[in-house]
């Protein structure tokens, strides 16, 4: 008889059961999906197929596209929730998904995908320096290569009329979902003048407009946006209730209303500065008036908006001394300009207004 030897058994701790790889696989290598949907908007994909439904052999010449991946990226993309598809292969015809068609259609008035095509061209590749910034608290962007003194980070973008462009509608998109929200939300019965500072296109002003018809409402930003704000105004037909004009919110005045808006503005400074421009705020408000922020603010214990401290981080990799902030700082802020109370009202995905009342 021979004897065996059993091996003895060993249990396995219960937590280790749960181990899964799958969220720091899916984080960690997330460029892959960022960049597949980055293309897609590059290559105006989701624009091409809010006309009409087309099966990949068609995508494929009409986007001038190699054979050997193609069905990939599509494919990427049904799996990625963007697109839907009948059928497999070449033959199968693929369409957008709602939220693909809603808001990355370039023809609508929604599309946000501007947002997307300067993520594409310069942020996608000003990120891979973010090692680098957080060991030197500098810019990764454009600044990072221009001449000590040189100015602030908008002057490279805002001297180049291509780039300025693509910033403006950058700024209309990664927000046009939180404006439109806040058009509906806000009580505006109240108020008969509204001024967005920094409003870039003027997408909020034409939003608040088209809500509320006995709002007069104003456009400021630089001189050298407002030929952009008034095409925008143009295009809605709304040149008789929104006004753009021109200044530069640092150096000059407000223009008095009942209420301001600055729609991620205050996140491009340091305390002391975002300090400055919500006391001009304040000053330009009659009694009674409301200062409004509309940001990706952070949560105050600072663990749930994800996307509010990335965006953070993306002002370390765009910004000289910009940071976003949670509304618990905005409260401290506010009430050292002088506003008596503040509130807190969510817009849409991680964007939320944090409004202070004079």
């Amino acid at each position: 008889m021979v004897a065996t030897l059993e091996m003895p058994k060993t249990e396995t701790p219960a937590h280790a059961k749960h181990h899964n790889p799958e969220h720091i696989l899916k984080i960690g290598m997330g460029f892959w999906a960022s960049k597949t949907v980055l293309t897609a908007v590059h290559f105006q994909l989701f624009t091409l197929l809010a006309k009409q439904p087309l099966s990949g052999s068609q995508i494929r010449q009409t986007l001038g596209l190699h054979e050997r991946a193609y069905l990939d990226f599509l494919d990427a993309l049904v799996s990625l929730g963007f697109l839907t598809r009948k059928g497999l292969g070449a033959d199968g015809v693929y369409s957008n998904s709602s939220d693909a068609d809603f808001f990355l259609d370039k023809n609508k008035p929604s599309y946000l995908g501007g947002i997307l095509e300067m993520c594409n061209t310069r942020l996608y590749r000003f990120w891979a320096d973010l090692d680098e910034g957080l060991k030197t608290g500098l810019p990764q962007n454009e600044i990072k290569y221009a001449k000590p003194g040189s100015g602030n980070q908008f002057d490279a973008i805002y001297s180049n009329p291509d780039s300025l462009a693509e910033f403006l509608q950058a700024m209309s998109g990664v927000q046009m979902g939180a404006f439109m929200a806040f058009a509906k939300q806000f009580d505006f019965s109240k108020y008969t003048t509204f001024c967005d500072v920094g409003g870039a296109n003027g997408s909020l002003c034409v939003q608040v407009a088209m809500n509320h018809p006995h709002m007069q409402c104003l456009n400021f930003d630089l001189p050298v946006v407002e030929q952009v704000t008034r095409k925008t105004i143009e295009k809605f037909d709304l040149s008789s209730r929104v006004k753009t004009t021109g200044g530069d919110f640092f150096k000059d005045a407000l223009p008095q209303s009942d209420v301001i808006t600055m729609g991620n503005i205050l996140h491009d400074w340091n305390d002391a500065e975002k300090l400055v421009l919500i006391k001009k705020a304040y000053d330009a408000l009659p009694k009674g008036g409301a200062f409004v922020c509309i940001e990706n603010i952070i949560d105050n214990n600072r663990s749930e908006n994800t996307f509010g401290l990335l965006m953070s981080l993306n002002m370390l990799i765009e910004t000289k001394t910009g940071a976003d902030f949670t509304f618990n700082d905005f409260d401290r802020l506010a009430h050292q300009a002088g506003f008596s109370k503040t509130e807190w009202l969510p817009l849409a995905g991680p964007t939320s207004a944090a409004v202070a009342y004079k």
